[in-house]
């Protein structure tokens, strides 16, 4: 059970909604910093309006570097947010990802919530 509720918290903090010893930020946005970032809000954003994309088609859409795609990608494939497939197409490599239904709920709770804000900013 320990485990768990560390999990949870270690999720709250990772998402924004807990501050230091696990208090509740007043006012503190809940937006879901892992994808609350350029790269894999780019890498989300990509994968779903296509099925799957490859290493290579990310890198170009995105316009990034093999080593900074990797690294992003794979944070958000440890949460869950995207699944990897590996493969050889003759003797060359190939990389497969595809959006996951979490990965689709958590991108859509984070447009949800920029929705959010951008309508009570302009409702000012």
């Amino acid at each position: 059970m320990a485990a768990k509720s560390l999990a949870a918290r270690r999720e709250r903090e990772r998402r924004g909604e807990t501050g230091p010893a696990n208090t509740p930020v007043a006012g503190a946005p809940k937006l879901d910093r892992l994808i609350h970032e350029r790269l894999r809000l780019g890498i989300l954003s990509a994968l779903s309006v296509n099925e799957s994309l490859t290493f290579n088609e990310l890198k170009k859409l995105l316009d990034s570097t093999d080593g900074n795609l990797s690294v992003h990608a794979r944070k958000l494939e440890e949460a869950g947010y995207i699944s990897c497939a590996k493969s050889f197409d003759g003797r060359v490599p190939r990389t497969d990802y595809r959006l996951s239904a979490a990965g689709r709920r958590a991108l859509e709770r984070y447009l949800d919530h920029m929705e959010a804000l951008i309508r009570a900013m302009r409702d000012r």
